[in-house]
């Protein structure tokens, strides 16, 4: 074997042992040794050269890859999630026909599908719909995703809060927990629009808690400027916004078919 392969794998073989022991700091040092080392291959894309080891390096390359995606999830890091992914497409698209499929395609694509929901990237959630086969959106971790957005849209919130007990994979709990927190922040957004104060009962049904201590630690590291007392949330912005002022209905209907009858007598 070529002992660049060799020392290669050796590095990888330390992530990966880095990796089971959950040493993160050390697995980023060691990924990039292993990104650094793999430019020096024109085997992998964009260039795709057809090597004598093309295939064996191709593998490992995607290998690593798939790994440094899991790795951005495990130090909740986004930025490199979509660095890594992007680097990590092109042997899911454009090495399809030269390499057997990975394991972890589909559940590596159904995670950059939450990550797309949790950013309320929408649109190009559908886009990278759109480039997966029939085959590919029946996996159950493609069409978990799926049915996550559909309930997001549909505002079934408790369904997108309920999803985190069937997760396809352990790795889906970090978005699927971003997720429930863009939904409650939607929820509290609505609230203090339409309500002065709810009762504590209320307002943990309404935010989907399970119980009050969970609603009291959200307002408390999520919406200081709400008050809880005497068993009500009391939704400060709502005493500051300004009175609406009643609309005077009976004039401008009178003006509407005053403009009514002058239109007629010009036609």
């Amino acid at each position: 074997m070529d002992p660049k392969i060799t020392e290669l794998s050796q590095v990888f073989e330390r992530f990966k042992a880095a990796f089971v022991r959950k040493d993160f700091d050390t697995c980023t040092k060691l990924l990039s040794q292993l990104k650094v080392s793999l430019t020096g291959y024109k085997s992998l894309p964009p260039l795709f050269e057809a090597t004598p080891n093309a295939i064996r390096e191709l593998t490992i390359a995607r290998d690593i890859y798939e790994h440094a995606v899991v790795l951005s999830v495990k130090i909740e890091d986004q930025d490199a999630f979509e660095r890594d992914f992007f680097q990590l497409k092109p042997y899911y698209m454009d090495a399809r026909g030269r390499l057997p499929p990975s394991p972890q395609e589909y559940p590596i694509l159904g995670l950059n599908l939450l990550r797309l929901l949790v950013q309320n990237r929408i649109a190009e959630f559908h886009t990278e719909l759109e480039l997966l086969s029939p085959g590919a959106l029946e996996n159950s971790c493609i069409k978990h995703a799926v049915e996550l957005e559909q309930s997001f849209m549909e505002g079934a919130y408790n369904r997108v809060l309920n999803a985190r007990q069937t997760v396809p994979q352990e790795t889906y709990v970090y978005f699927l927990d971003l997720l429930a927190k863009t939904v409650r922040d939607e929820i509290a957004g609505c609230s203090e629009k339409a309500y002065e104060c709810l009762s504590v009962n209320d307002a943990r049904k309404m935010l989907l808690f399970s119980s009050d201590q969970e609603l009291f630690e959200y307002v408390k590291e999520e919406h200081p400027e709400w008050e809880t007392k005497n068993g009500f949330v009391y939704f400060q912005k709502t005493k500051e916004s300004t009175t609406c002022k009643e609309i005077p209905s009976l004039h401008l209907i009178n003006q509407t078919l005053s403009y009514a009858r002058e239109l007629e007598r010009i036609v």
